[in-house]
């Protein structure tokens, strides 16, 4: 009797191995699954919340937003870091998570060694704005009235750090070129700066942006996204005006604890993916200028990887400093 049972726990137990290799758990979840902002309330999780709901009807289990802002993101993502690898805990990955390394040089997590990307969910078109008196009529314009006036160009950024600031010194870096950078708290602030003039130039989400761009208060000098928006289709990227190779945008994502078994990645972003091909949800966020994605972990784990590389060289050479 004993052998029979010790033999059933092992075939059991060998069962269930195999269907974790194979990618399959269909015991998770188990229990609610918290998506982590490290931010505020205010900025993509919107669409996290939107998903959230989506994912609850998919999976069965509640997916809740739990708010972590602090210390640039850090403090959140740092929770997530050394949660519990179940799949229960997840982070609501954006646009700065991979700077970090980049920025912060004592963090106590790495981004790409301690969490495991589940899916990428959406991008974003950003737009290079321009003051309406500013010269330039073009990207290549605006680049010869940087070389022309070197540090004269009053550039400005949501926060010293933010992608936008890291954004703006990959310009300037490739193109050897400078200029005075100018940090605000915040997009807005920066817009209503912009709008009355007192900087001449300044990246934001194209959405963020719609209302000072229709009324005139700023102009679009070009899409700061390797593709162009069909929101402004007449409107050419930097790359095609003489960038090659660049490529901003926002975007956001989910990934998890490092040590989060593949089955439970792949069954999570299965469903994230099938939420992200929804109509209702591309219908949803089509007028902001999203794409929805849905990527694998493994597309996910692509970006993440050059974008973190990216960001280690325009900090580095452009010697940007941040205290956590």
């Amino acid at each position: 009797m004993l052998r029979m049972l010790i033999g059933a726990i092992a075939l059991s137990t060998a069962l269930v191995t195999h269907a974790l290799a194979q990618g399959k758990d269909d015991s998770f979840p188990t229990k609610p699954v918290t998506l982590v902002v490290p931010f505020a309330p205010g900025g993509n999780d919107g669409e996290a919340r939107i998903e959230a709901g989506k994912m609850s009807e998919l999976l069965g289990q509640q997916f809740l937003i739990d708010y972590k802002p602090g210390a640039g993101s850090t403090i959140g993502t740092g929770y997530v870091a050394k949660a519990a690898p179940d799949g229960h805990t997840l982070l609501v990955a954006s646009g700065p998570f991979p700077s970090l390394t980049a920025l912060f040089k004592d963090l106590s997590f790495d981004p790409i060694k301690d969490f495991a990307p589940v899916s990428l969910m959406s991008k974003r078109t950003t737009v290079l704005l321009v003051h309406p008196a500013f010269p330039a009529k073009s990207f290549q314009d605006y680049v010869a009235y940087a070389r022309a006036n070197p540090g004269k160009i009053n550039f400005g950024t949501a926060g010293a750090g933010a992608t936008v600031h890291l954004a703006g010194a990959w310009i300037h870096s490739a193109t050897n070129t400078n200029a005075t950078f100018i940090h605000h708290k915040g997009t807005g602030p920066m817009l209503l700066e912009l709008a009355a003039g007192r900087i001449d130039v300044a990246p934001a989400n194209l959405v963020v942006a719609t209302a000072q761009i229709k009324s005139g208060k700023v102009r679009v000098l070009a899409i700061m996204n390797d593709t162009r928006s069909p929101l402004l289709p007449g409107v050419m990227t930097i790359a095609e005006q003489g960038l090659p190779g660049y490529d901003y945008g926002s975007w956001l994502g989910f990934v998890a604890p490092g040590a989060t078994p593949v089955a439970i990645v792949n069954k999570l972003s299965e469903a994230f993916a099938r939420v992200a091909r929804m109509p209702d949800i591309v219908k949803r966020f089509e007028p902001e200028g999203a794409v929805m994605v849905g990527s694998t972990p493994a597309e996910f784990r692509k970006l993440l990887v050059a974008e973190t590389e990216r960001w280690n060289i325009v900090v580095r050479d452009n010697q940007i400093k941040l205290e956590q």
